[in-house]
């Protein structure tokens, strides 16, 4: 479903600006019923919303979409109650605004101390994932930020029904404090509002992309707004020599099959020489009953020419985020062959190390500069639920303003506040 019906995007964000500063009066205990609401209006459409995915899912089908992609990233039928479940979630998870901390005492007498903050109003661009209206809308609206949404057309009758759940529980609630404006979605299809999106630097305080390279790439071309780039992942794991390779296995097989189109899956497996004649042709049996291809460089080939689903890479494929069940298989001579690899190769978004050396460990600790680092553990951890902290708006691959999983704390900035007895500077 598409639609490019023309309205006003200025006028939205003057709205959202409006219902940003009204939202800096709201508690706590305001914002957390709000949550409930939404979270008890999407169980109530559930209905709707199933039907709006369901005819998206035949239009995307039509297209010729695969149907791994469309299971993976479109489909809501099995993810409702998961998503209910984090917008209750995020209700119960503590609060960051209003959090006073860094306190001192100067030497003139003049105290001060930082105090969390929301951003204002942020603009999320977004394809595919009807998921992330909610995840959105959920942490924007726990963190006070106003959030103005633009979901990808694939998806748009999903999203339309999402959003009209979430400010339909709001618009009930009728709180002043928390206006049903603090979430806006565009309700067209048409690109243009993108770019326009990214010109709205008066109303918009941050653009969060999350898509692909090229709208990565467009949103930093383009935006008069400070941008978040997160959520491209090449992802690599090193088997290291003295990796329990029992156990390594089944951490491989996750990493690339559990949910292969997200930004935390694997692409690269880097197998040291000293394992690899017995290690890569095991990785080979065990995960190609899933379905997964790979592509192989010439020492990885040497082991594994021979068995069904392997073929040579190609000059990008250890460039490429496949967001598939396809993995890149490599033998690397040593730490600092793999870590150089990584270097080359990473978006610096998951990348790990299997092993039972703790020194080495260490080393690529150290050396690998990451938003996530893992050791012994798999890339797909890469996430806020999983980490602890909640739903997610994005997985931040950059170093300012923030890194890794954007959850609540993420959401946030600080100002300075300055208590004086009528101090006047000297």
């Amino acid at each position: 479903m598409t639609s490019t019906t023309a309205f006003d995007l200025t006028a939205l964000g003057v709205r959202a600006r409006a219902a940003a500063r009204q939202l800096t009066r709201a508690s706590t205990g305001q914002k957390d019923r709000a949550l409930l609401a939404i979270a008890q209006s999407l169980e109530d459409c559930r209905p709707a919303i199933l039907e709006a995915n369901a005819a998206d899912l035949d239009a995307a089908r039509a297209r010729g979409l695969s149907e791994q992609l469309i299971k993976d990233r479109f489909d809501l039928a099995r993810r409702m109650d998961g998503i209910i479940a984090d917008v209750r979630r995020v209700a119960e998870l503590p609060d960051p605004v209003g959090r006073d901390y860094d306190a001192q005492v100067l030497g003139n007498g003049l105290r001060r101390h930082r105090r969390r903050t929301p951003l204002g109003v942020i603009g999320v661009i977004y394809e595919a994932r009807p998921n992330v209206t909610v995840d959105c809308a959920a942490l924007t609206l726990k963190t006070g930020n106003a959030a103005i949404l633009r979901g990808g057309s694939e998806v748009f009758g999903s999203n339309l029904a999402l959003i009209q759940a979430v400010r339909g529980a709001l618009e009930t609630l009728n709180d002043p404090d928390i206006p049903a404006d603090a979430v806006q979605f565009i309700e067209s299809t048409d690109r243009q509002y993108v770019e326009d999106m990214l010109r709205l630097h008066k109303h918009i305080d941050v653009i969060i992309p999350r898509g692909g390279a090229s709208l990565h790439q467009f949103c930093r071309e383009h935006s008069q707004i400070p941008v978040i780039i997160g959520g491209l992942g090449i992802c690599h794991l090193y088997v290291e020599p003295s990796a329990n390779l029992d156990a390594a296995l089944p951490v491989i097989l996750n990493a690339k099959t559990q949910r292969p189109s997200v930004c935390n899956s694997l692409d690269t497996l880097l197998v040291h020489e000293a394992v690899a004649a017995d290690f890569l042709p095991r990785v080979v049996e065990q995960l190609r009953p899933a379905g997964v291809t790979f592509r192989a460089e010439p020492g990885a080939l040497a082991y594994t020419g021979s068995l069904e689903g392997v073929q040579a890479a190609g000059p990008e494929d250890f460039d490429t985020e496949w967001m598939a069940l396809v993995l890149g298989l490599k033998v690397v001579a040593n730490l600092d062959e793999a870590i150089a690899h990584i270097h080359a190769h990473s978006t610096e978004h998951s990348d790990g190390i299997l092993t039972e050396d703790p020194a080495q460990a260490a080393r690529f600790v150290q050396e690998v500069d990451s938003a996530g680092v893992f050791v012994n553990a798999s890339t797909r951890f890469n996430d806020g639920g999983a980490l602890g902290l909640g739903a997610e708006i994005a997985v931040s691959t950059q170093k300012l303003h923030v890194r890794g999983p954007m959850a609540l704390e993420e959401l946030t900035t600080y100002k300075w506040v300055v208590e004086g007895d009528y101090h006047a500077r000297e």
